[in-house]
C-alpha cells in the first residue's frame, strides 16, 4: 500500500510538473504572440507615410491624365467654335451687304 501511495503521489507530483511546464510554455507563446503583434503593428505604423505617398501620387498622375483630358477636349472645342464663328462670319457679313444693296435700291 505504501509503494501504491508512493507511486500515486510520483505520479500526482509529475503531472503538477507537466502541468506547471505547460502553463509557463503557454504564457511564453502569448508573450511572443503579443510581441510579434506589436512588432507587426509598428511595422504598419512605420508604412503608413510611404503607402500615403504612393496614394498621393496615383492620385496626382490620375489628376494629371484628367486635366490632359479636358484640355484636349476643350482645344477640340474651341477649333470647332472658332471654324463656326469663322463661317457664320462670312454668312453675316454677306447678309449684311445684302441688306446694304436692297436699301440703296
Amino acid at each position: 500500500m505504501d509503494d501504491t501511495l508512493k507511486r500515486l503521489l510520483d505520479a500526482e507530483m509529475r503531472a503538477e510538473r507537466l502541468a506547471q511546464q505547460a502553463e509557463a510554455e503557454q504564457d511564453s507563446l502569448i508573450q511572443q504572440a503579443m510581441a510579434d503583434a506589436k512588432a507587426e503593428n509598428e511595422r504598419f505604423g512605420a508604412r503608413i507615410p510611404e503607402l500615403q505617398r504612393a496614394f498621393v501620387a496615383k492620385a496626382e498622375e490620375r489628376a494629371e491624365q484628367n486635366i490632359a483630358e479636358l484640355r484636349r477636349r476643350y482645344d477640340e472645342r474651341h477649333i470647332q467654335l472658332r471654324d463656326q464663328a469663322e463661317q457664320r462670319e462670312h454668312e453675316a457679313l454677306e447678309a449684311a451687304f445684302q441688306i446694304l444693296i436692297g436699301l440703296e435700291h
